[in-house]
């Protein structure tokens, strides 16, 4: 295929495709030229053919696949080429029909892997559109996710801002209970000092009436027990002065 065949220029894939295809039609072509030799064509009409298929060829493969129809097919000028190589007219009219028929074949083939610029075109915008589609539903779903991700977090923190604040209330009325049951025990401790500090007084104060009360008995009975023995004393006395007169 030459570089350049008029303004279009095919590039890429599409030139890889075209040069498969180019290559499969002129294997087909060789072998109905063959074809053509084994029942008795001469070779130098052969090699016509082949010059009018190559031209008809490279005339196609330098317009786009979408104006193929426009210029596939052997006319009168092929017709006549061949007339002059010595081959008659009906048989030259049955080869350019054989041939024409083999490539409108194989380019029909081709074409239909090929879409028009506006197809391509359109085609494009529907990947585009498909694309910014994609983007913004993923640009959707990310703020979608982001504002739950959000409010999942706000939630969160507001139920360990509760759970916190319910812990620091049930630690503080722990520790009031604490606090108030201490206040109690002591209390009740310090009652019980008290009341224990007043019966220890009262028993003192018993014991010391106790003691003060046998103090006085016993000075009262040592005075009774002096009284006694005086007088016992005094007795005697005057029983052994009354028998000492008597004696005497």
């Amino acid at each position: 295929m030459a570089a350049v065949c008029g303004n279009w220029r095919p590039r890429g894939a599409r030139r890889n495709a075209m040069l498969r295809s180019r290559a499969r039609v002129g294997h087909r072509v060789g072998s109905q030229v063959r074809k053509l030799e084994s029942q008795g064509v001469p070779t130098k009409q052969a090699e016509a053919i082949t010059s009018a298929i190559t031209e008809v060829l490279n005339d196609s493969y330098c317009h786009p696949p979408t104006e193929w129809p426009l210029f596939v097919g052997i006319g009168a000028p092929e017709v006549r080429k061949l007339e002059s190589q010595g081959v008659p007219t009906k048989q030259a009219e049955a080869i350019t029909s054989a041939i024409t028929e083999v490539l409108n074949d194989s380019l029909e083939s081709i074409s239909e892997s090929f879409v028009s610029k506006a197809e391509m075109q359109k085609s494009e915008m529907l990947q585009e559109a498909n694309i910014s589609k994609f983007k913004s539903q993923v640009q959707s779903s990310q703020e979608n996710h982001f504002s739950l991700l959000q409010r999942e977090t706000e939630k969160l923190r507001g139920d360990i801002d509760k759970m916190r604040s319910e812990l620091k209330y049930e630690i503080d009325k722990v520790t009031a209970g604490q606090r108030l049951d201490l206040n109690l025990e002591r209390g009740r401790i310090r009652d019980e000092l008290a009341k224990q500090n007043e019966e220890t007084t009262d028993l003192t104060t018993k014991l010391d009436k106790e003691i003060h009360s046998l103090k006085a008995q016993l000075e009262a009975a040592k005075y009774d027990v002096i009284k006694y023995c005086i007088g016992t004393i005094v007795s005697i006395s005057a029983v052994g002065l009354a028998v000492l007169r008597i004696v005497m």
